[in-house]
Protein backbone atom coordinates (compact mmCIF):
# COMPACT_ATOMS: atom_id res chain seq x y z
CA UNK A 1 0.00 0.00 0.00
CA UNK A 2 1.58 3.12 -1.53
CA UNK A 3 0.46 6.50 0.95
CA UNK A 4 1.50 10.18 1.35
CA UNK A 5 2.99 9.18 4.83
CA UNK A 6 5.01 5.99 2.69
CA UNK A 7 4.89 2.62 1.36
CA UNK A 8 4.10 -0.43 3.05
CA UNK A 9 5.59 -3.53 0.69
CA UNK A 10 4.08 -6.21 2.95
CA UNK A 11 1.18 -7.30 4.80
CA UNK A 12 2.63 -8.47 8.10
CA UNK A 13 0.17 -10.55 9.98
CA UNK A 14 0.15 -12.32 13.48
CA UNK A 15 -2.63 -15.10 13.64
CA UNK A 16 -3.41 -15.31 17.03
CA UNK A 17 -5.59 -18.62 18.64
CA UNK A 18 -7.09 -18.27 22.18
CA UNK A 19 -7.73 -22.18 23.25
CA UNK A 20 -10.11 -23.34 26.07
CA UNK A 21 -9.50 -26.18 28.27
CA UNK A 22 -13.18 -27.38 26.62
CA UNK A 23 -11.10 -27.80 23.58
CA UNK A 24 -12.96 -24.06 21.89
CA UNK A 25 -10.52 -22.06 19.64
CA UNK A 26 -10.87 -18.70 19.08
CA UNK A 27 -9.08 -17.08 16.35
CA UNK A 28 -8.07 -12.99 15.26
CA UNK A 29 -5.00 -11.50 13.64
CA UNK A 30 -3.25 -8.38 14.04
CA UNK A 31 -1.89 -6.50 11.25
CA UNK A 32 1.94 -5.35 12.08
CA UNK A 33 2.42 -2.46 9.45
CA UNK A 34 6.00 -3.98 9.43
CA UNK A 35 8.01 -7.11 9.78
CA UNK A 36 10.17 -5.91 12.33
CA UNK A 37 6.75 -5.46 14.70
CA UNK A 38 5.85 -8.75 14.94
CA UNK A 39 8.61 -10.09 16.87
CA UNK A 40 7.82 -7.67 20.12
CA UNK A 41 3.90 -7.71 19.02
CA UNK A 42 3.79 -11.84 19.05
CA UNK A 43 5.86 -11.56 22.65
CA UNK A 44 3.69 -9.49 23.74
CA UNK A 45 1.00 -11.52 22.83
CA UNK A 46 1.74 -14.96 24.71
CA UNK A 47 2.87 -12.40 27.56
CA UNK A 48 -0.21 -11.36 28.24
CA UNK A 49 -1.35 -14.96 27.43
CA UNK A 50 0.53 -16.43 30.12
CA UNK A 51 -1.20 -14.01 32.35
CA UNK A 52 -4.93 -14.49 31.98
CA UNK A 53 -4.29 -18.57 31.40
CA UNK A 54 -6.27 -19.51 33.96
CA UNK A 55 -8.57 -17.17 33.93
CA UNK A 56 -12.68 -17.80 32.90
CA UNK A 57 -13.49 -16.69 29.65
CA UNK A 58 -14.87 -13.32 30.22
CA UNK A 59 -14.30 -10.88 27.61
CA UNK A 60 -14.60 -7.72 29.46
CA UNK A 61 -12.84 -9.04 32.77
CA UNK A 62 -9.97 -9.91 30.96
CA UNK A 63 -10.21 -6.75 29.44
CA UNK A 64 -9.72 -4.86 32.89
CA UNK A 65 -7.18 -7.31 34.18
CA UNK A 66 -4.91 -6.73 30.71
CA UNK A 67 -5.20 -2.99 31.08
CA UNK A 68 -4.74 -2.51 34.88
CA UNK A 69 -0.49 -4.34 33.60
CA UNK A 70 -0.46 -1.01 31.78
CA UNK A 71 -1.82 1.27 34.01
CA UNK A 72 1.90 2.74 34.96
CA UNK A 73 3.68 1.93 31.68
CA UNK A 74 0.45 2.57 29.24
CA UNK A 75 -1.80 1.11 27.64
CA UNK A 76 -1.04 2.67 24.09
CA UNK A 77 0.33 1.25 21.04
CA UNK A 78 1.43 -2.23 21.05
CA UNK A 79 0.24 -2.93 23.95
CA UNK A 80 -3.48 -1.53 22.78
CA UNK A 81 -2.48 -4.10 19.74
CA UNK A 82 -1.98 -6.97 21.97
CA UNK A 83 -5.00 -6.41 24.47
CA UNK A 84 -7.39 -6.06 20.95
CA UNK A 85 -6.21 -8.82 19.23
CA UNK A 86 -6.71 -11.19 22.58
CA UNK A 87 -10.03 -9.94 23.11
CA UNK A 88 -11.51 -10.22 19.43
CA UNK A 89 -10.30 -13.81 19.81
CA UNK A 90 -11.61 -14.34 23.37
CA UNK A 91 -15.31 -13.03 21.80
CA UNK A 92 -14.72 -15.56 18.69
CA UNK A 93 -14.33 -18.53 21.16
CA UNK A 94 -17.46 -17.65 23.46
CA UNK A 95 -19.46 -17.09 19.77
CA UNK A 96 -17.73 -20.41 18.73
CA UNK A 97 -19.06 -22.41 21.83
CA UNK A 98 -22.53 -21.54 21.57
CA UNK A 99 -22.54 -21.97 17.67
CA UNK A 100 -23.64 -18.93 16.85
CA UNK A 101 -22.05 -16.00 14.57
CA UNK A 102 -20.47 -12.70 16.17
CA UNK A 103 -23.21 -10.54 15.46
CA UNK A 104 -26.08 -13.14 16.53
CA UNK A 105 -24.04 -13.88 19.68
CA UNK A 106 -24.14 -9.78 20.50
CA UNK A 107 -27.79 -9.66 20.14
CA UNK A 108 -28.26 -8.59 16.72
CA UNK A 109 -28.12 -9.78 13.23
CA UNK A 110 -26.19 -10.52 10.28
CA UNK A 111 -26.94 -7.88 8.02
CA UNK A 112 -24.96 -6.67 4.30
CA UNK A 113 -22.94 -4.08 4.69
CA UNK A 114 -21.94 -1.57 2.13
CA UNK A 115 -18.59 -1.97 0.96
CA UNK A 116 -15.83 0.10 -0.51
CA UNK A 117 -12.62 -0.56 -2.30
CA UNK A 118 -9.50 0.82 -0.93
CA UNK A 119 -6.74 1.93 -3.29
CA UNK A 120 -3.37 3.17 -2.69
CA UNK A 121 -1.65 6.28 -4.32
CA UNK A 122 -1.87 6.06 -7.54
CA UNK A 123 -0.52 8.09 -11.38
CA UNK A 124 -3.64 9.94 -13.59
CA UNK A 125 -3.35 6.82 -15.39
CA UNK A 126 -3.28 3.99 -12.96
CA UNK A 127 -6.49 5.80 -10.88
CA UNK A 128 -8.76 6.42 -14.27
CA UNK A 129 -8.23 2.31 -14.97
CA UNK A 130 -8.80 1.43 -11.52
CA UNK A 131 -11.70 3.65 -11.17
CA UNK A 132 -13.42 1.69 -14.06
CA UNK A 133 -12.54 -1.92 -12.85
CA UNK A 134 -13.60 -1.06 -9.56
CA UNK A 135 -16.79 0.39 -11.29
CA UNK A 136 -17.27 -2.78 -13.25
CA UNK A 137 -16.89 -4.89 -10.36
CA UNK A 138 -19.66 -3.73 -8.64
CA UNK A 139 -18.38 -1.91 -5.69
CA UNK A 140 -21.01 0.79 -3.47
CA UNK A 141 -17.96 3.20 -3.12
CA UNK A 142 -13.78 3.52 -3.54
CA UNK A 143 -11.19 5.62 -1.38
CA UNK A 144 -8.16 6.58 -3.33
CA UNK A 145 -5.21 7.58 -1.38
CA UNK A 146 -4.10 10.99 -2.13
CA UNK A 147 -1.31 13.61 -0.89
CA UNK A 148 0.46 14.57 -4.33
CA UNK A 149 3.22 17.35 -3.77
CA UNK A 150 1.49 19.81 -5.82
CA UNK A 151 -2.77 20.25 -5.05
CA UNK A 152 -3.19 20.44 -8.77
CA UNK A 153 -2.24 17.01 -8.96
CA UNK A 154 -4.90 16.03 -6.25
CA UNK A 155 -7.44 17.92 -7.90
CA UNK A 156 -6.34 15.73 -10.91
CA UNK A 157 -7.06 12.41 -9.87
CA UNK A 158 -9.95 13.17 -8.13
CA UNK A 159 -11.51 14.47 -10.77
CA UNK A 160 -10.36 11.83 -13.31
CA UNK A 161 -11.87 9.29 -10.82
CA UNK A 162 -14.99 10.58 -10.49
CA UNK A 163 -15.84 10.89 -13.98
CA UNK A 164 -15.18 7.17 -14.48
CA UNK A 165 -17.31 6.19 -11.74
CA UNK A 166 -21.14 5.88 -11.95
CA UNK A 167 -22.91 8.72 -10.60
CA UNK A 168 -24.61 6.56 -7.61
CA UNK A 169 -20.90 5.13 -6.42
CA UNK A 170 -19.17 7.23 -3.55
CA UNK A 171 -15.82 8.12 -3.72
CA UNK A 172 -13.63 9.15 -0.54
CA UNK A 173 -10.13 10.06 -0.31
CA UNK A 174 -7.37 9.75 2.55
CA UNK A 175 -4.24 12.15 3.11
CA UNK A 176 -2.67 9.22 6.12
CA UNK A 177 -2.58 12.47 8.34
CA UNK A 178 -0.06 14.47 5.97
CA UNK A 179 -1.03 17.33 5.76
CA UNK A 180 -0.80 20.46 8.19
CA UNK A 181 -4.07 22.43 9.60
CA UNK A 182 -3.41 25.82 6.92
CA UNK A 183 -2.60 23.22 4.00
CA UNK A 184 -5.27 20.77 4.71
CA UNK A 185 -7.53 23.51 4.68
CA UNK A 186 -6.20 24.72 1.12
CA UNK A 187 -6.92 21.71 0.06
CA UNK A 188 -10.15 20.63 1.05
CA UNK A 189 -11.43 23.71 0.44
CA UNK A 190 -10.12 22.83 -3.30
CA UNK A 191 -12.04 19.49 -3.24
CA UNK A 192 -15.00 21.02 -1.61
CA UNK A 193 -17.47 20.38 -4.65
CA UNK A 194 -15.75 17.57 -6.07
CA UNK A 195 -18.22 15.12 -5.10
CA UNK A 196 -16.44 13.18 -2.51
CA UNK A 197 -18.00 11.31 0.55
CA UNK A 198 -15.89 12.46 2.89
CA UNK A 199 -11.79 13.67 3.40
CA UNK A 200 -9.76 11.34 5.87
CA UNK A 201 -6.99 12.14 8.06
CA UNK A 202 -6.05 15.23 6.28
CA UNK A 203 -3.75 15.98 9.69
CA UNK A 204 -2.65 14.02 12.35
CA UNK A 205 -4.98 12.19 13.62
CA UNK A 206 -5.32 13.04 17.70
CA UNK A 207 -4.68 16.81 16.70
CA UNK A 208 -8.20 17.25 17.55
CA UNK A 209 -8.50 21.15 17.46
CA UNK A 210 -6.57 20.80 14.15
CA UNK A 211 -9.38 18.34 12.48
CA UNK A 212 -12.58 20.43 14.30
CA UNK A 213 -10.69 23.98 12.13
CA UNK A 214 -10.72 21.94 9.04
CA UNK A 215 -13.92 20.47 9.44
CA UNK A 216 -15.40 23.75 10.36
CA UNK A 217 -14.11 25.49 7.16
CA UNK A 218 -15.75 23.25 4.37
CA UNK A 219 -18.48 21.32 3.32
CA UNK A 220 -16.98 18.21 2.58
CA UNK A 221 -17.42 15.28 5.84
CA UNK A 222 -14.43 14.75 7.64
CA UNK A 223 -13.40 10.99 8.77
CA UNK A 224 -11.14 10.06 11.50
CA UNK A 225 -11.09 6.66 13.66
CA UNK A 226 -8.76 4.01 12.74
CA UNK A 227 -5.43 5.84 14.66
CA UNK A 228 -8.07 6.37 17.47
CA UNK A 229 -6.66 3.65 20.39
CA UNK A 230 -9.23 3.48 22.76
CA UNK A 231 -12.88 5.35 23.19
CA UNK A 232 -11.52 7.99 25.40
CA UNK A 233 -9.97 9.49 21.97
CA UNK A 234 -13.15 8.90 20.73
CA UNK A 235 -14.97 11.06 23.12
CA UNK A 236 -12.23 13.57 23.16
CA UNK A 237 -12.53 14.05 19.59
CA UNK A 238 -15.89 14.46 19.37
CA UNK A 239 -16.29 16.80 22.11
CA UNK A 240 -14.09 19.17 19.86
CA UNK A 241 -16.07 18.39 16.87
CA UNK A 242 -13.02 17.33 15.31
CA UNK A 243 -15.18 14.84 12.73
CA UNK A 244 -18.42 14.74 10.76
CA UNK A 245 -18.08 10.44 10.68
CA UNK A 246 -15.48 7.65 12.90
CA UNK A 247 -14.27 4.76 11.63
CA UNK A 248 -12.75 2.51 14.67
CA UNK A 249 -10.09 -0.14 13.46
CA UNK A 250 -10.72 -3.26 15.89
CA UNK A 251 -7.16 -3.42 16.95
CA UNK A 252 -6.40 -0.08 17.96
CA UNK A 253 -10.35 0.59 19.69
CA UNK A 254 -9.87 -2.65 21.99
CA UNK A 255 -11.67 -5.19 20.18
CA UNK A 256 -14.76 -6.40 20.02
CA UNK A 257 -15.03 -4.89 23.58
CA UNK A 258 -13.31 -1.64 22.87
CA UNK A 259 -15.67 -1.30 19.24
CA UNK A 260 -19.19 -2.12 21.71
CA UNK A 261 -18.36 0.83 23.68
CA UNK A 262 -17.32 3.34 20.58
CA UNK A 263 -20.43 2.64 18.49
CA UNK A 264 -22.85 3.66 21.65
CA UNK A 265 -20.57 6.99 21.55
CA UNK A 266 -20.92 7.16 17.79
CA UNK A 267 -24.76 6.74 18.64
CA UNK A 268 -24.83 9.32 21.35
CA UNK A 269 -23.01 11.61 19.47
CA UNK A 270 -24.99 11.03 15.73
CA UNK A 271 -21.95 10.04 13.95
CA UNK A 272 -21.98 7.49 11.01
CA UNK A 273 -19.71 4.96 11.83
CA UNK A 274 -17.68 2.83 9.56
CA UNK A 275 -15.22 -0.22 9.81
CA UNK A 276 -11.54 0.11 9.34
CA UNK A 277 -10.64 -3.59 7.96
CA UNK A 278 -10.19 -6.67 9.48
CA UNK A 279 -13.62 -7.38 7.35
CA UNK A 280 -13.92 -10.97 8.80
CA UNK A 281 -14.78 -9.46 12.88
CA UNK A 282 -15.40 -5.91 11.47
CA UNK A 283 -18.55 -7.00 8.96
CA UNK A 284 -19.94 -8.37 12.04
CA UNK A 285 -19.44 -5.54 14.61
CA UNK A 286 -21.09 -3.30 11.56
CA UNK A 287 -24.49 -5.19 12.00
CA UNK A 288 -24.70 -4.68 15.48
CA UNK A 289 -23.76 -0.77 15.22
CA UNK A 290 -26.77 1.35 15.34
CA UNK A 291 -24.94 4.01 13.12
CA UNK A 292 -23.61 1.51 10.51
CA UNK A 293 -22.10 3.54 7.46
CA UNK A 294 -19.00 1.72 5.58
CA UNK A 295 -17.20 -1.07 5.30
CA UNK A 296 -13.51 -0.61 4.24
CA UNK A 297 -12.73 -3.43 1.94
CA UNK A 298 -9.33 -4.94 2.80
CA UNK A 299 -8.75 -8.75 2.51
CA UNK A 300 -5.18 -8.93 3.88
CA UNK A 301 -6.16 -12.25 5.51
CA UNK A 302 -8.09 -14.02 2.88
CA UNK A 303 -5.26 -16.02 1.52
CA UNK A 304 -5.11 -17.66 4.58
CA UNK A 305 -8.94 -18.03 5.76
CA UNK A 306 -10.49 -22.00 4.29
CA UNK A 307 -13.66 -19.43 3.55
CA UNK A 308 -13.08 -15.87 3.09
CA UNK A 309 -15.50 -13.49 2.54
CA UNK A 310 -16.74 -12.29 -0.85
CA UNK A 311 -18.05 -8.76 -1.90
CA UNK A 312 -21.37 -9.47 -3.74
CA UNK A 313 -23.43 -5.94 -4.91
CA UNK A 314 -21.14 -3.66 -3.18
CA UNK A 315 -22.04 -5.15 -0.16
CA UNK A 316 -20.33 -7.57 2.19
CA UNK A 317 -22.57 -10.61 4.32
CA UNK A 318 -20.74 -11.56 7.33
CA UNK A 319 -20.01 -15.53 7.77
CA UNK A 320 -22.97 -17.63 8.84
CA UNK A 321 -20.35 -19.81 10.59
CA UNK A 322 -20.21 -19.87 14.40
CA UNK A 323 -17.98 -16.87 15.89
CA UNK A 324 -16.24 -14.41 12.95
CA UNK A 325 -16.47 -17.51 10.46
CA UNK A 326 -12.37 -17.96 10.74
CA UNK A 327 -10.91 -21.23 10.07
CA UNK A 328 -7.16 -21.06 9.31
CA UNK A 329 -5.45 -22.39 5.97
CA UNK A 330 -2.84 -24.49 7.65
CA UNK A 331 -1.57 -25.70 3.93
CA UNK A 332 -1.45 -21.74 2.88
CA UNK A 333 0.29 -20.69 6.39
CA UNK A 334 2.86 -22.81 5.70
CA UNK A 335 3.64 -21.13 2.29
CA UNK A 336 3.19 -17.77 3.79
CA UNK A 337 5.42 -18.15 6.80
CA UNK A 338 8.88 -16.39 6.44
CA UNK A 339 11.74 -18.48 6.32
CA UNK A 340 12.57 -19.72 10.03
CA UNK A 341 9.75 -18.30 11.45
Amino acid sequence: MTTAAGTIPDTPLLLIDLETEQGVTGRSYLFGYHKFLLGPLGALVQSLGEIISSDPLAPLDLDTKLRRVFVLFGDKGLATMAISGIDMAAWDALAVAARLPLAEFLGGTRRRVRTYLSLPMLELEEAKAAAIQAADEGWSGLKIKIGWPRLMDDIAVVRAVRSNLPDEMALMVDYNQTLSVAEAVRRATALDGEGLTWIEEPVRATDFQGLARVAAEIRTPIQIGENLMDVFEMAEAFKADACDLVMPDLAHIGGVTGWQRAASLAQLAGKPCSGHVFIEASSHMLSVTPTCDWLEWSDMASPLITEPLLMEGGHVMPSGNPGTGIEWDRDAIQRFKPPGS
